[in-house]
């Protein structure tokens, strides 16, 4: 690669250049990299089939993008990545904070390949507290805590973020034996005319009969939001206090149950270990790279508490082409920061996007302060981070370290015995492959219940691992309920039909349309003859290879391990054994088709059977009238498909009720 003169000058530059020393790249390209203003902003690189290769950002845009085509990088990954660049586009921001923020929005939207990338699996739970209101439901009076996840409402309270629903359900299993809150939904507490069995052993105070009232759980309420927050301190001395002054008015029962209140939380206080009660909320972030993969472990205290960790893996580690270049120093002297500083930057800027942040980060590596800045400007709230902590903190961080040196091994020891798999069945196929890792199985699974909420589910296993991104339910329609063979034309053929006609105009044209997906070097469906057969139709109907699909069919008394492969193209039947690491493979790959689609049809036949089982869950509606309704309607699918006018004629409902109960419903 030829070394550019000045960016203002990369047109004349191309005029100049040697006929036997053509630019790589295409002009426009480099045109649209000397008209660059010298202004913050993020920029996308491209290559020629439009796919987004890297994302960065820049507080000169002119300088930062020049950068990488006046030099040469020979045979670096950054190299590489450079060599493919046809096309560039930028935004322009008013400041370095929002680049910041736009570009990691645009990794996360982009999955850019040569950008490090963290992908949450799910949100993060949280510890629900509902909010008192002044409503015809009784259950308001006396606030519910809960587990919970998704987006919060202003009306009730919520701690955390937690790092796991195991955490959560420890933290409402304390509220109940210190401050004995209820847990109960609101129609069982409605509808109780005595205490249960959580009265009974201590756990609740059975507000739902008067046993405890108003004014005293809102106090139990109060000091268990106080706890939550870190101020178990003073929630003590109250506690105290208040069973001091029960004492000196001879009132030995009330005193009593706050004497056990204050030895609970003593004795949670001391499981705790709360040595620094100065860090309420910390995030502690430990980073580990090994064998071209990483693992961010991410342990959070919420309330002075150890709240547990999570680890998180990053894609794209090794492929990474992070290009730091600095527009106040030259290039050449700036100091490139480690993987490990890179890998926990690309963390804390992708997770926090969307997550709380602490005021206070405990981090291995160091942070950059202009991510610092932005997260202070994205929260509101100042957001520091210590790199070589003392006293508790390096306690903290000591376990977080360890932790991630465990959660990756254990991730490299599983992808190792994944990958033995993977050439097993390879080879236990003849599947002939250049790359194992580019080995793509879809497998299909037809599932439903006597005919009913017939569901089809497609999961894939690409890159020695299951691609739940990937996994794909079709809703089955307008056949012979029951009809396995017919749900598993209809899905292949929605499946692969569009795949096959672009395919075969390409063969035509000769040229491959840009986005084509392309066909899995294996197909698995579970079933035999039968279904392998309606698998050949369809195939053949399509004009692909036969001898992409495969059967598994059950073995003797449909027992584990005993499973033959049928194929399609009039290959004999395989018994890959009993312990044959390929079979196992099969055997995961075929469980999780049958995981995918069972939860899709018990998902679809709930909502067609009990779309209303909200109906305990609407204010007014009580056992009563629910019973009214549903043998009025014959059921509560009857109810929903039920207008405001027929819903108002049952006996109890008032108009407004009814089109409340509609709006539910639908």
């Amino acid at each position: 690669m030829p070394v550019l003169p000045d960016p203002t000058d990369l047109p004349d530059a191309l005029d100049r250049a040697a006929p036997d020393a053509p630019s790589p790249h295409p002009p426009q390209l480099l045109s649209d990299v000397a008209s660059l203003p010298p202004l913050p902003g993020v920029y996308r690189y491209f290559d020629a089939e439009g796919t987004v290769l890297y994302v960065g950002k820049a507080i000169n845009l002119k300088k930062r993008v020049s950068s990488y085509f006046q030099k040469n990088h020979g045979g670096s990954r950054i190299g590489h990545m450079v060599s493919k660049i046809v096309r560039l586009e930028t935004t322009v921001v008013r400041s370095e904070a929002e680049a910041l923020l736009l570009e990691n929005n645009l990794i996360k939207t982009l999955n850019p390949k040569y950008n490090i990338l963290f992908r949450d699996d799910k949100s993060y739970p949280y510890l629900k507290m509902t909010g008192a209101a002044v409503t015809s439901n009784p259950g308001t009076s006396f606030p519910r805590v809960s587990y919970y996840r998704g987006a919060v409402e202003k009306k009730h309270h919520y701690f955390g973020p937690y790092p796991s629903a195991w955490a959560v359900k420890e933290a409402i299993l304390l509220m109940q034996k210190v401050f004995r809150l209820r847990t109960c939904e609101d129609p069982v507490f409605n509808n109780r005319t005595r205490p249960c069995l959580l009265y009974q052993i201590k756990r609740c105070s059975a507000p739902c009969v008067g046993h405890i009232n108003a004014p005293d759980y809102a106090q139990d309420v109060a000091n268990a939001e106080r706890f939550l927050r870190g101020d178990a301190r003073q929630v003590m001395d109250t506690l105290e206090a208040r069973m001091m002054a029960h004492a000196e008015r001879l009132e030995f029962e009330q005193a009593a149950e706050l004497r056990n209140q204050v030895a609970a939380l003593s004795n949670v206080l001391h499981q705790q270990s709360v040595d620094n009660v100065s860090d309420r909320d910390v995030d502690i972030l430990a980073v580990k790279v090994q064998g071209g993969r990483a693992c961010v472990n991410l342990a959070m205290v919420r309330g002075g508490r150890h709240l547990g960790d999570r680890p998180y893996f990053p894609v794209h580690v090794e492929d990474a082409a992070v290009f730091f270049v600095d527009e106040e120093v030259d290039a050449e002297a700036q100091a490139v920061p480690s993987i490990e500083a890179q890998v926990l930057g690309a963390f804390v800027a992708q997770h926090y996007l969307n997550v709380p942040v602490p005021p206070s980060l405990v981090v291995s590596e160091p942070v950059d302060k202009n991510l610092l800045k932005a997260l202070s400007v994205q929260s509101g709230v100042k957001v520091t981070a210590v790199h070589q902590p003392r006293e508790q903190r390096r306690v903290w961080l000591e376990m977080a370290q360890t932790n991630a040196g465990l959660q990756l091994a254990r991730l490299l020891a599983e992808e190792g015995s994944q990958q033995a798999r993977t050439r097993a069945l390879a080879d236990a196929l003849d599947l002939t492959l250049d790359d194992l890792d580019k080995l793509r199985i879809e497998c299909f699974d037809i599932s439903h219940t006597s005919g009913e909420a017939t569901q089809a589910s497609c999961v894939v296993f690409h890159q020695h691992k299951m691609q739940s991104a990937e996994y794909r339910r079709y809703g089955i329609e307008g056949i012979t309920p029951g009809d396995d063979y017919a749900a598993m034309r209809q899905v292949l053929l929605r499946r692969y039909g569009k795949l096959a006609e672009t395919l075969q105009e390409a063969q035509k044209t000769g040229q491959i349309p840009a986005g084509t997906g392309r066909l899995p070097d294996l197909v698995l469906v579970d079933g035999g003859k039968g279904q392998v057969s309606m698998a050949r139709e369809v195939f053949e109907q399509l004009g692909l290879d036969l001898s992409l699909i495969v059967g598994v069919e059950k073995g003797e008394g449909r027992k584990v391990g005993l499973e033959e492969l049928v194929f399609a193209d009039g290959r004999d039947k395989v018994y890959l054994g009993k312990d044959s690491a390929a079979l196992m493979l099969v055997a995961q790959i075929r469980d999780e088709a049958h995981r995918f689609a069972i939860t899709g049809m018990r998902a679809k036949r709930a909502k067609v059977r009990v779309d209303g089982g909200k109906l305990e869950e609407i204010p007014g509606i009580g056992p009563k009238r629910r019973a009214k309704l549903l043998q009025r309607f014959g059921g509560v699918r009857g109810v929903a498909l039920a207008g405001v006018e027929d819903i108002a004629t049952v006996e109890g409902i008032s108009r407004d009720l009814a089109e409340e109960i509609y709006r539910m419903l639908h």
